[in-house]
């Protein structure tokens, strides 16, 4: 049976935004308006987007209407559930009540569905095209720190297997999962060796060990000097080498493909060179620039990568949702194009 989260969940601004703090300010005229005029019309509002998508942020949509609308328990709601895939046009929420209750509150949910569905889109693209393998998401440096908990939420609803932050995790009950930075190896005056050595030795033995191995572009050597001196501690190694760069070990066989970054050729190289040593156990992470269709490319090409972290690609392109007046007073009315459409996969919002 699905299940929507607690609008208690949302830690909402309920006082600005009852305010029209973040609203367009013409619907904060429209409710003036309204209740000046003395002219309260009972309406149903539709709401759809254009794409195939899998929709999001409708738990998060209800809870804004449900705490910031003005009397809310007046309103009548009907949505799909969050996961859910969607058509384009199809109507994902209806919300039906008097308009000058609720007018304030379409640029904040509008918002919150778009952003997310986006986001739970963009992260079932990559799971999709990963074939069963883990997709970690990644992102959260490339945006503001104030979207960490729904977008992580609306990865998890994509699919993702991991999140980095403890706000991307906090709607779901998710761990963050992180491996050793760059940063770490800096301060360890590059040596990959020591800094692995030191996570070990002081980070909860719980987490798993995965070494970053690219930060003297020597993937395949920084891989066995970690292995062999970790062995069965070792659970991963991560690949990040840059777009710009190509890793010693791929020089040999460069010609016919792009040598740069995490290329095919050397996860290939990084697995013989584990197998060969008896570390069939460690998995290899490749992070750096991967979207779904790279993703789909190293699956096809049956590339050995156990593991995809994936970062700034799962905030590409936009989802854009708009909300409709199709009812009032009971009649139809809407602008030409948009009339009401139902849906019988709606279900009323208790």
């Amino acid at each position: 049976m699905k299940q929507r989260l607690s609008p208690e969940l949302f830690n909402l601004p309920v006082e600005q935004i009852k305010s029209g703090f973040y609203s367009d300010s013409y619907f904060m005229r429209t409710r003036e308006i309204l209740i000046k005029d003395e002219h309260r019309p009972t309406v149903v509002i539709q709401v759809f987007q254009r794409q195939h998508a899998v929709v999001c942020g409708l738990d998060e949509a209800i809870a804004i209407i449900k705490k910031c609308a003005h009397n809310p328990d007046s309103l009548r709601l009907h949505a799909l559930y969050d996961g859910d895939r969607i058509e384009p046009w199809e109507t994902v929420m209806t919300i039906e009540g008097d308009l000058a209750n609720f007018s304030h509150l379409e640029t904040v949910y509008l918002g919150s569905l778009s952003r997310q569905t986006k986001i739970a889109t963009n992260v079932h693209k990559a799971v999709e095209a990963a074939n069963g393998k883990p997709v970690l998401f990644f992102p959260s440096r490339f945006d503001h720190y104030a979207v960490q908990a729904s977008d992580g939420y609306a990865a998890h609803i994509g699919g993702v297997a991991g999140v980095s932050t403890p706000a991307n995790g906090t709607l779901w009950g998710a761990e963050a999962l992180g491996t050793i930075p760059h940063a770490l190896i800096a301060a360890y005056g590059g040596d990959t060796l020591r800094a692995s050595n030191a996570f070990d030795m002081h980070i909860d033995p719980q987490l798993n060990r995965v070494a970053l191995v690219d930060f003297t572009n020597d993937c395949v050597g920084t891989a066995l000097a970690v292995a062999r001196e970790m062995k069965d501690k070792l659970w991963a190694v991560r690949l990040d080498t840059a777009d710009t760069l190509v890793d010693v070990s791929v020089l040999p066989h460069m010609g016919t493909f792009k040598p740069t970054g995490v290329c095919q050729q050397l996860v290939l190289n990084v697995r013989k060179a584990l197998d060969e040593e008896g570390f069939r156990h460690v998995k290899i992470m490749v992070s750096g620039g991967f979207t779904a269709d790279r993703i789909r490319q190293f699956e096809a090409a049956s590339v050995p990568a156990d593991i995809y972290a994936v970062g700034s690609s799962l905030f590409n392109d936009n989802i854009n949702f708009t909300a409709d007046i199709v009812m009032t007073n009971g009649k139809p009315c809407s602008k030409v194009g948009r009339s009401y459409r139902p849906n019988p996969r709606l279900e009323l919002v208790e």
